[in-house]
């Protein structure tokens, strides 16, 4: 028996994420001129996350003094990064602990390099720095600072010699994560929502895949875009050490959420004060993205969405200029961007879009010619800029006393300014390529519009005129169009042609597949209800406008974007992973992956919108519910048995005393009648 598919995602909840995430790191510049996106869920959406995470100058700022600080580590050049955290942060340098790793490896690194100048310079770090330093960061300190005075006479080659592992450049590393974790919690400095809710769905999806033996769908994904190691944990200062004992639930679902030890989650709330949800940013930052890949990502998203201009508009990225080096002002950046990089969309865009299946191409180009008329002037996007800030290290400005005074103040995204873009020398045939792509992302965006503000009528002939085979390949879609429809024209009072509606399109497609008799006849049904009702609790314009979005891209040889399909995914496996712990996600809501889920929760709880609902994932979601599909079958729902019934001290306590995960407490319990001592008893005799 085929497992059932996962349900819908909200896509406008995940418009708003993107859009956040675009903002928070000035990815994305304003329209040319005032008005609103195109996109009608980034307009009503996307102050969803504005309470939930700091994106505001401040925050931008501190994200970039970060990377900054810990790219200049991992070159080695502690000098700047010690220059960086006087000049904007330094209450940073009052933790001893972190000081004297920064002073010890600024005395390696100096040693390093040798020179006779670098050794005095050494020697003079080792006496009014680090020595002093060690006498009071820490107890193990002084033993330290004695070991690393070995640097002196043995050689950095030297793989046998004691302080191999100090001279190792891997140290550059760790401590430049250390210094990052440290720095994001004291500055509150947290990445934007979207980026710690991938981080937390995939590890989620990671380790059920793990734990039913089965393969992952995304794997090629997620093994690019989450990176296995972590940056090191912040330790807790001295003084608050002897915290006071925090709730043991709290303590399991940090432990659980992100992998950790019993004691790693005390050791981070300690860290964190008490405040789980700070801990649990902490931890949830501390694993690795790939940036680059998360940008495209994004960026193809967007693209799809219609949330930034197409891909011959703007382009993605800058390349690094020399000339593009004041740190003053982001303002001064966007003055000096002056050169576009041309844009390499993600491989399910590559190539030729075209296909065989659309013979009507006369009828395409004439409509895409039309729309692309009527909306010059009217469709104002905002326009992808690019990681513009994160600047190799090599081309930002040295690090001298007199320019560390400033970071740049962070892009205001809602502020109109007219940014002249240089013209782009490209092939001709590469320019009409992408030219052909953005038309037909025209077309299908009105398409979708439209069918968002309930114009189904007006939907089906202009798909009809442009591909006369459209739905007879998506009958759903068009089932579900002419619902709209009826139900519209019951709502207005004119029922003669809601009648005329069903008799000439919905009883012939439900006489030709019986899956729409039963939602045929929960339409007709409203006849008889209030005429004010009849539209807004029977169907969800958003869900039916992204199927069709989906399908008609399809048809066009456009797939749908990545990110689109590791969302579905590990929502899919979210659920299912909660359904084993046999609890409510303590964090499900602080990372919106509720909002997610919830599909225009006004007519979620009606039986034909039910209907609906499931005809659309049947019908949009065919590749990924085929994967999620095989994680189900192969590993094999949970059946959680209703006969015992753990309780939930029973359950922390085996967690506590066995170090197990909870799904492993839970079926330990159940096969002693919820007994935890009996199941301890057990297991340590």
């Amino acid at each position: 028996m085929d497992a059932p598919p996962p349900p819908p995602v909200n896509w406008d909840a995940l418009d708003a994420l993107v859009i956040d995430f675009a903002r928070s790191d000035c990815l994305v510049l304003p329209p040319v001129s005032p008005s609103p996106p195109s996109s009608p869920s980034s307009s009503s959406t996307t102050t969803a996350t504005s309470s939930s995470v700091p994106s505001s100058s401040s925050s931008y700022r501190s994200r970039l003094l970060i990377r900054r600080a810990r790219r200049a580590l991992e070159e080695g050049d502690v000098d700047a990064a010690l220059a960086l955290l006087r000049a904007h942060t330094p209450a940073a340098l009052l933790d001893h602990r972190l000081l004297f790793h920064l002073y010890k490896q600024r005395f390696v690194e100096l040693v390093r390099r040798g020179t006779e100048t670098d050794m005095e310079a050494a020697l003079d770090c080792l006496r009014t720095a680090l020595a002093p330093c060690a006498l009071d960061a820490y107890p193990e300190a002084y033993e330290e600072f004695k070991h690393i005075l070995l640097v002196l006479i043995y050689d950095k080659d030297d793989q046998s010699s004691p302080v191999a592992n100090e001279w190792s450049i891997k140290k550059r590393f760790e401590l430049a994560g250390l210094l990052s974790s440290i720095l994001r919690a004291h500055l509150q400095a947290y990445d934007p929502i979207l980026s710690m809710t991938l981080r937390y769905l995939m590890s989620i999806h990671k380790m059920l895949c793990s734990r039913q033996g089965i393969s992952s769908p995304i794997s090629d994904l997620t093994e690019r875009l989450l990176f296995d190691d972590r940056d090191p944990p912040a330790i807790p200062q001295e003084c608050s050490l002897e915290a006071p004992p925090f709730d043991e639930v709290d303590v399991q679902a940090l432990a659980h959420a992100v992998e950790l030890t019993r004691q790693g989650a005390v050791d981070s709330l300690k860290f964190a004060e008490g405040d789980l949800y700070q801990a649990f940013q902490n931890e949830l930052c501390r694993i690795k993205l790939d940036l680059s890949l998360l940008d495209k990502l994004v960026y193809e998203y967007c693209i799809y969405r219609g949330i930034v201009e197409g891909g011959s508009h703007v382009l993605p990225g800058l390349q690094c200029n020399s000339q593009n080096n004041d740190l003053n002002s982001v303002d001064k950046q966007e003055a000096n961007t002056e050169t576009w990089i041309e844009c390499e969309i993600t491989n399910n865009q590559n190539g030729d879009c075209s296909t065989s299946d659309i013979t009507h191409h006369d009828s395409w180009s004439r409509k895409l010619r039309r729309v692309r008329s009527s909306t010059s002037g009217q469709r104002r996007r905002k326009r992808w800029r690019g990681r513009v800030d994160d600047l190799d290290y090599a081309c930002e400005i040295s690090f001298d006393a007199n320019k560390h005074d400033i970071l740049p103040s962070a892009l205001d995204m809602d502020k109109d300014e007219t940014i002249v873009k240089p013209d782009l020398v490209a092939d001709s045939s590469l320019s009409d390529g992408r030219n052909n792509q953005d038309q037909k992302y025209e077309v299908i965006l009105e398409m979708r519009d439209l069918t968002r503000k309930g114009m189904a009528s007006k939907v089906v002939e202009e798909i009809n005129s442009m591909d006369p085979d459209f739905f007879s390949q998506n009958p759903i879609i068009l089932f579900q169009l002419k619902q709209v429809e009826f139900l519209k024209l019951v709502a207005s009072g004119d029922h003669g042609a809601a009648l005329k509606v069903a008799s000439t399109h919905l009883g012939p497609l439900a006489g030709s597949n019986q899956a729409f008799l039963k939602p045929l006849k929960e339409t007709l049904v409203t006849l008889i209800q209030p005429n004010e009702d009849v539209l807004t609790k029977a169907i969800s314009l958003p869900v039916l406008a992204s199927s069709l979005q989906i399908a008609m891209s399809r048809r066009l040889g456009i797939e749908e974007p990545q990110l689109m399909k590791i969302i579905r995914t590990t929502l899919h496996t979210h659920s299912e992973w909660f359904k084993l712990q046999m609890c409510k996600d303590r964090f499900e809501h602080f990372l919106k992956i509720d909002s997610l889920k919830e599909v225009d929760p006004s007519v979620g709880t009606h039986n034909m919108s039910k209907a609906l609902t499931d005809e659309c994932a049947n019908g949009s979601s065919q590749i990924t519910t085929c994967s999620s599909g095989k994680v189900l079958d192969e590993g094999g729902s949970p059946q959680v048995s209703s006969e015992v019934a753990c309780d939930e001290n029973a359950i922390l306590k085996v967690m506590e005393f066995l170090a197990l995960p909870r799904a492993d407490a839970i079926q330990l319990l159940m096969q002693y009648n919820g007994n935890a001592e009996a199941v301890i008893q057990q297991i340590f005799s």
